[in-house]
Order: C-alpha cells, then sequence, then structure tokens
C-alpha cells in the first residue's frame, strides 16, 4: 500500500520542531537580483517620461552654467559691458546685453549664468545631509516606536511649528553667513520633514513579513533597519532628496535677497541680485531683477518635474 509523503516534523510536548521542508519564503519578499531588474526597469521608464525629460534638460543646462559658466557667459563676472569705449550702465535688453545692464553697467545675463553656482551648490548638499539625518532618525522612530518615536516626534513638531526663513535668519545672525553654517542651517530645517516622511515608510515596511522573518531569526535591529527595511525605501528618499533640492533653492535665495549670502559681495548671486535691482522695477528698469527671478522659477519647476516623474515612475 503506497502512502503520500509528508513533511516530516518532530513534537516533544507542546514544543514543535518543523523541519526545513516546510520553512517558506515570505510573499513580500523581493531578492536583491529581482529588486536589482525592477530598478533597471524603472529607470529606463523614467526616461522615457516627458515631464522626467524637460526638467531633467533644464537643470542639466544650470549643471554646466554652474560648473562651467565660460561657456555660456558672454562677458566676465563682474566686467562691465563697455560700447565705443563707453560704459553701458542701466540699459534694457539688447544685442550687445541680452538681458540688459545693471546699475553699474555689467551685463546681466552674464550675471545670471554665474550666479548659478552659489545655489547649485549650497541647496544640494543641504538636502543631501538633511536626506542622511532625516533617514536616520525616520528609521529609528519607524521601527523602534514607543518612547523613541514620542520623544522625537515631539521634538519634530515644535520645529516645523517655527517659520523655516525665521529660523535660519536667528542662526545666521549668531553665527555669521558662511557656506558652512548656512548649508548646515538649511539642512537642520529641513531633517524633521524627512523624518516624519521616512517614519511613515517604515511604519509600512516594518509590518511585512521579511521584517517578522528577520526578528525570528534574531536579526539585531540595526541590522534589520539598514540591510532589510532601508533597500525598500530608497525610491522614497530620492524623491524627498529631490523636493527638499527645490525648496533649499529658494530657502538660499530668499536669504540671499535679505543679506545673508555667501562669498564675496561683488560675486553673482540670484537673490542678491534681485534684491539690488528690485528697487528699480517702479523706474522701468524691470530686467535686473526679473530675469536672475526666471532663473530661479525654471530651476526649481526643473526639479519638481523630477521630483514629480520620479514619483509616478516608482509608485507604479
Amino acid at each position: 500500500m503506497s502512502t503520500t509523503e509528508q513533511p516530516s516534523s518532530t513534537s516533544t510536548g507542546d514544543d514543535i520542531t518543523i523541519t526545513p521542508d516546510t520553512a517558506q519564503t515570505p510573499d513580500s519578499y523581493i531578492p536583491p537580483t529581482d529588486r536589482n531588474t525592477i530598478k533597471k526597469e524603472q529607470r529606463a521608464e523614467l526616461f522615457r517620461t516627458p515631464s522626467f525629460i524637460i526638467g531633467f534638460s533644464i537643470t542639466a543646462f544650470w549643471v554646466l552654467c554652474a560648473v562651467l559658466p565660460g561657456l555660456f557667459a558672454r562677458w566676465g563676472e563682474n566686467e562691465a559691458v563697455r560700447v565705443d569705449d563707453r560704459t553701458i550702465a542701466r540699459q534694457g535688453p539688447q544685442s550687445t546685453a541680452w538681458f540688459g545692464t545693471d546699475s553699474i553697467g555689467q551685463d546681466v545675463y552674464s550675471r545670471v549664468i554665474y550666479g548659478a553656482d552659489n545655489v547649485l551648490v549650497n541647496a544640494p548638499l543641504s538636502a543631501g545631509i538633511a536626506v542622511l539625518f532625516g533617514a536616520f532618525l525616520g528609521l529609528l522612530m519607524g521601527y523602534y516606536r514607543g518612547w523613541v518615536d514620542e520623544v522625537l516626534s515631539r521634538i519634530i513638531e515644535a520645529v516645523l511649528s517655527l517659520p523655516v526663513v525665521l529660523l535660519a535668519l536667528m542662526v545666521l545672525v549668531t553665527f555669521g553667513a558662511s557656506r558652512t553654517v548656512l548649508v548646515l542651517t538649511i539642512a537642520g530645517l529641513f531633517t524633521p520633514v524627512v523624518a516624519r516622511t521616512v517614519r511613515a515608510a517604515v511604519m509600512t515596511e516594518a509590518q511585512l513579513d521579511y521584517v517578522t522573518s528577520a526578528k525570528l531569526r534574531g536579526e539585531p535591529g540595526m541590522f534589520i533597519m539598514l540591510r532589510e527595511i532601508f533597500p525598500n525605501i530608497t525610491n522614497v528618499l530620492v524623491v524627498e532628496f529631490t523636493v527638499r533640492v527645490a525648496y533649499a533653492i529658494f530657502t538660499v535665495a530668499t536669504l540671499s535677497f535679505l543679506g545673508f549670502s555667501v562669498g564675496s559681495a561683488t560675486d553673482a548671486d540670484w537673490g542678491r541680485d534681485i534684491a539690488e535691482g528690485y528697487s528699480l522695477i517702479q523706474a522701468g528698469q524691470w530686467w535686473i531683477s526679473i530675469f536672475p527671478a526666471i532663473a530661479i522659477a525654471s530651476l526649481v519647476i526643473a526639479i519638481n518635474l523630477i521630483a514629480d516623474s520620479i514619483a509616478k515612475v516608482y509608485s507604479a
């Protein structure tokens, strides 16, 4: 008489030991090879998305302006436009100066090109630091919960209740407007927002089977956070980074407009150049402020297009 083989198990009283034959892989677990394949497909889809292509192209242009301004600028950063040995000051857009000239005859177009360096160095640095520390805090809060979550959440709520620019001004007035202070200040103000977003993502992941399996294997909490959960929330971090860069650009430009810019007072700076030409708009000299403002708007819109495209592709 034939019998159907059953997976063997050993039972002693209330203790049951299940052999490896009955072990199952959690349905929510994605092997690293499959995860890499999915990411490759998502990247390919991303570069076929029109909004991403437009945003990436505009951002790439401004990055090139920041790295190699001499390729695009017609005049030097602080060079006055001269025609027939005569300085042309406060002149509107023309063939000699495409965006016109400012109060001392400097080419507004060239100033806009050179001014890209300030925001495209400070903003990504600030966003990167904010995402780094925010991700760590979010992992702690979302995984451990309990008193860790309660204490950090109350601190985050307190920071978020205060205006970002006001806090930044207080720090810059106290410690000075150096690049290090500016970057760390903006990063510190954005870290709570990132931490709250990451916390929500980690809380969702922590309920899935692969995390439960890791706990049953006796893996330490830090290992589970960094090796199990973190790879599954990288998409959230990428989106959060791009969004924070856009906000950081606005913050850097706003602080420069208010007089807290880094570098020399003669360096091209979008926010500071807007401030210097703002009072001349009523006199009809709109080009001094408008073109730097358009530059800021175009860069922020481009980065938002990238962020929206990434969010749509990764959530599909």
